[in-house]
């Protein structure tokens, strides 16, 4: 397949912006969404089946993308969340000893289109300056002013509610159920490594949907609370945000990363906001406010909390700041058990600086017992 001459695609943004490449495979069709970028030099898999990038057509800044294939335990949800893929140099064969197929094979599993052959540095540059928009990538090279009608039609990610869109329908558990700890979690987005990490901390979880209320968590008399990452803006999140208030007013341990960072933020009268073009990659330089060190982070948000009223705010203390732009990457109470963070300290792809964070939460856990 891969000696066969390829079809032309093109990338479609949303101002008229055209960029070229062609279709991997034999793959034909058209996909809509926002179109981002992600600085991460390995980690693809878990980026692509990563629930917070729901309805994104993902650009890939590494030059070559499947060279060490793909494998069943490295993902991070339980199918592609990505509305398609743009890259540089794809690579339909594979070279590692832990693979159990190509990226091609996953990615038609999946049933994705991916455009390669794509100036990506151009194309990053030009999101950079211009900021994230929708795009729609397509192998219909000749029918462009009726892809530009369609795309107009795509609903903008402000004001976008998505959680349920990658929610559990009802709850399970994760972990071993004789675990010392106990742990509802709220999917507006979970991966799966987060569950991992908190489990190997001697706790037993149970994960709720994304409108599942207090008396339904705390039905089942758990130790702490999680509110999870996620796609989409946290403002229309309404029942998590009075999930969160909740369990803020009766003191109970709660950790929240990501989109359950924002949600936990809007549910202390502060208010979030959409980025220019997001943070997303495996090398983000975060500050701990609190012990003075820096951490290099994993990170995957379009939305952010509003420094000036989080730091103007009698009960909250920024306790994490993202050095490239000094943006608020974490939030603690000052008179209740609740903290988070706004990056992914379980490092699914990305460095292990954070994963103290889990420790952490464990701590204030057993504080409160």
């Amino acid at each position: 397949m891969k000696y066969q001459k390829r079809q032309n695609a093109i990338i479609l943004l949303a101002d008229g912006t055209i960029f070229y490449g062609k279709a991997v495979g034999n793959k034909q069709g058209t996909s809509f969404g926002e179109v981002c970028f992600n600085t991460g030099m390995t980690g693809y898999q878990e980026i692509f089946t990563d629930p917070s990038y729901y309805g994104q057509l993902m650009v890939t800044t590494n030059a070559h993308i499947g060279n060490y294939g793909t494998n069943a335990d490295e993902i991070e949800s339980d199918s592609i969340k990505i509305a398609g893929l743009i890259c540089k140099n794809f690579s339909y064969d594979y070279s590692r000893d832990a693979a159990d197929s190509s990226l091609e094979t996953f990615l038609n599993d999946n049933n994705l289109l991916a455009i390669s052959d794509v100036d990506t540095r151009a194309l990053v540059s030009y999101i950079r300056d211009n900021g994230a928009m929708n795009a729609v990538i397509s192998t219909d090279v000749d029918n462009v002013d009726e892809l530009k009608k369609q795309l107009a039609e795509v609903p903008n990610m402000n004001g976008l509610e998505l959680a349920s869109k990658v929610s559990t329908d009802e709850p399970y558990y994760f972990g071993d159920e004789n675990a010392t700890y106990k742990v509802a979690a709220l999917d507006i987005g979970i991966k799966k490594n987060i569950l991992r990490n908190i489990a190997k901390r001697d706790v037993y979880i149970k994960v709720f949907p994304y409108n599942a209320t207090f008396e339904e968590l705390s039905n089942w008399n758990p130790d702490g609370y999680f509110l999870s990452n996620g796609p989409g803006d946290p403002e229309p999140l309404k029942e998590a945000q009075a999930l969160a208030k909740e369990i803020i007013k009766r003191d109970l341990p709660l950790f929240g990363i990501c989109l359950g960072h924002q949600v936990i933020a809007i549910a202390n009268g502060v208010s979030t906001y959409k980025m220019h073009h997001g943070h997303r990659g495996i090398n983000h330089p975060v500050k701990n406010l609190v012990t003075g060190k820096g951490e290099i982070t994993s990170q995957n948000h379009g939305f952010a909390v509003n420094r000036e009223e989080a730091e103007s705010h009698p009960d909250l203390e920024v306790t994490h700041m993202h050095l490239n732009d000094h943006t608020v990457a974490g939030l603690a109470m000052k008179s209740k058990n609740c903290f988070s963070v706004q990056y992914h300290p379980e490092a699914s792809p990305g460095p292990h600086d954070s994963s103290y964070l889990f420790d952490q939460f464990i701590e204030n856990i057993k504080k409160s017992k």
